[in-house]
C-alpha cells in the first residue's frame, strides 16, 4: 500500500490537483533559482562586472542533459504510479539509480577534460575566459550532485509529492547563500568559491531527498531482486530519458551559438545578458513548474487511461500561464530596471539599460512560452520525449539563426528576441504535435478495445 506522502492526480478537480502540486513545485523552483541569484548577486557586487560575466559563460549544455535525463526517468514511474502497478514502479526507480550512476560518472570525467576547449569554441572573451573556467570547472565536479538531487526529487514528484523538495531546496538555499559570503568574502576564492557553494548546496539536498524517500516512501520498499540491474527497464528508461537530455542539450546549443555572437559584442553585453537571464529565469520559474505539473499529470492520467482528464488540465494550465504571463510583463516593464540593480552596481549605466532591455524583449512574448513548457512537458508526460527533440531543434534552429545572421546586423536588439523567436519556432510545432498525440492514445486506448467488443 502506498504512503499517504502520495498523490493520486487521476481522482478529483484537476485545476485543485494541478494548482495543490503547481504551487510547491513553483516556491521549489524559486528557491533554485535562488542558488544561481545568490550566486550571481554576490559575484557581481563583490568581484565587479567582469567577473559576474565569467559565470554568464556556463555551458548549460551539459547541466540540461542531466536535468533532462532525470526528468525522463521519472515518467515512466508516474506512468505506473497511475497505473497502481507498484512492483513494476519500484523496478524503474531502481534501474533508474544504476543508469544515474553511470551517467554521472562517465560525464564527469569526460567534460572536466573539456571544459577549457568548450569555452575556447564559445569564443569567451579573453579578459573573463580564466574566471570562466575556474567556475564551470567546479559546477562540472558536481555532476554527480547534480544527478543525485534531480532524479530523487523527480521521482518523489512522479508520485505526486511536490513539497517535500521544497522543503529540503528551502533549507539548501540558506547553505547556498552562506557559503557564498563565507568562500568569496571569507576565504577570498573568487568565482570558483560561488560555484562550491553552489554544487556543496545540491549535494545536501539530494542527501535530504534519499533519507526521506528511505523512511517515508513505502512503495518503494524493494527486495534483491527489485534492486537487481533489468536491461528491459534500462531500455525503455533510455528511451524516455535520453531523448529528454538531448532535448535540453539541442535547445542548449542553440544558446551556446548566441551566447558565442553576445561574446562578440564585449563584456558590459555578455553582463548585461546574464543579469537579464538570471532575473528572467527567476520570472520564467512559474512556467517551468506549470511544464513539471504537466508531466506528472499526463503521466499519472495516460497511466490511468483517463484521456479527457488530460485535455482539462492542459486547459486548466494554460489559462492559469497566461494570467500570469500578462502581469510578469507589467512588473518587468515597470521594475526591470530597478530589479537589475540586485546584480549590478548603479554606475554600471550601460549594462542596467541593456538589461532593462532584454526584459522587455522576453517578457513581451511570455504567453508563447506557457504553451511551450505546458504542451511540451504534457507530450513528454505522455511517453512521447522524442517528439520533444523536434520542438528542440527547432528552438536550436531558431536562435542559431538569431546568432548567426541578425546579431551582425542589429547588434544588441537581436540579443533580446532571440529567446522570442525560438519559442514561437517551438508552438509551431507543439501544439500540432499535442493533437496528433492524443489522436494515437485515443487509438490505442480506445480503437482496441472497441474492435474487441464488435469482434465479441
Amino acid at each position: 500500500m502506498a504512503a499517504n506522502v502520495t498523490k493520486d492526480m487521476t481522482e478529483g478537480s484537476p485545476v485543485k490537483l494541478i494548482l495543490g502540486f503547481f504551487i510547491p513545485m513553483l516556491c521549489g523552483l524559486l528557491f533554485q533559482q535562488l542558488y544561481n541569484m545568490a550566486d550571481t548577486i554576490i559575484v557581481g557586487k563583490c568581484l565587479g562586472v567582469k567577473a559576474l560575466a565569467a559565470v554568464g559563460s556556463i555551458n548549460f549544455m551539459i547541466i540540461g542533459f542531466c536535468l533532462g535525463v532525470c526528468s525522463g526517468f521519472a515518467i515512466p514511474v508516474a506512468q505506473k504510479f497511475g497505473e497502481k502497478n507498484e512492483k513494476a514502479l519500484r523496478r524503474f526507480v531502481a534501474n533508474s539509480a544504476w543508469l544515474a550512476i553511470l551517467f554521472s560518472a562517465i560525464m564527469t570525467v569526460a567534460i572536466c577534460l573539456l571544459c577549457r576547449n568548450i569555452l575556447e569554441l564559445m569564443q569567451t572573451p579573453e579578459d573573463i575566459i580564466d574566471g570562466a573556467y575556474s567556475y564551470i570547472f567546479v559546477i562540472f565536479l558536481g555532476i554527480p550532485a547534480t544527478y543525485l538531487y534531480n532524479l530523487l526529487s523527480c521521482t518523489i514528484r512522479s508520485l505526486g509529492d511536490s513539497t517535500t523538495p521544497l522543503i529540503f531546496l528551502v533549507f539548501s538555499s540558506v547553505i547556498n547563500v552562506a557559503l557564498d559570503f563565507f568562500t568569496i568574502l571569507v576565504l577570498k576564492m573568487g568565482v570558483s568559491g560561488a560555484a562550491w557553494a553552489t554544487i556543496t548546496a545540491q549535494a545536501v539536498s539530494g542527501i535530504l531527498c534519499l533519507f526521506y524517500m528511505r523512511k517515508k516512501f513505502t512503495i518503494l520498499k524493494m527486495n534483491d531482486d527489485e534492486w537487481r540491474p533489468d536491461a528491459h527497464y534500462m531500455k525503455i528508461l533510455c528511451n524516455m530519458g535520453i531523448p529528454m537530455g538531448l532535448q535540453y542539450s539541442i535547445i542548449a546549443i542553440g544558446s551556446v551559438i548566441l551566447q558565442t555572437a553576445v561574446n562578440s559584442l564585449g563584456s558590459m553585453a555578455v553582463a548585461a545578458v546574464t543579469a537579464g537571464s538570471k532575473i528572467s529565469m527567476f520570472f520564467c520559474c512559474p512556467f517551468d513548474a506549470l511544464g513539471s505539473t504537466m508531466a506528472t499529470y499526463g503521466g499519472q492520467n495516460v497511466g490511468a487511461r483517463k484521456l479527457d482528464r488530460i485535455d482539462q488540465g492542459l486547459k486548466a494550465g494554460a489559462v492559469m500561464g497566461c494570467v500570469y504571463a500578462v502581469i510578469a510583463f507589467a512588473v518587468l516593464y515597470i521594475f526591470g530596471q530597478w530589479i537589475a540593480l540586485m546584480f549590478v552596481n548603479k554606475g554600471e549605466g550601460e549594462v542596467l539599460r541593456n538589461t532593462r532591455l532584454f526584459l522587455i524583449g522576453n517578457s513581451l512574448f511570455y504567453i508563447p512560452l506557457v504553451f511551450v513548457n505546458a504542451v511540451r512537458f504534457m507530450i513528454q508526460g505522455l511517453g512521447y520525449s522524442r517528439l520533444a527533440i523536434i520542438a528542440g531543434v527547432c528552438e536550436m534552429a531558431a536562435r542559431s539563426f538569431v546568432g548567426f545572421c541578425l546579431v551582425p546586423v542589429f547588434g544588441y536588439i537581436a540579443v533580446c528576441i532571440a529567446s522570442p523567436v525560438a519559442w514561437i519556432a517551438a508552438d509551431l510545432f507543439l501544439i500540432p504535435a499535442y493533437r496528433y498525440v492524443m489522436r494515437s492514445l485515443n487509438q490505442l486506448f480506445y480503437g482496441r478495445s472497441r474492435a474487441a467488443d464488435t469482434t465479441e
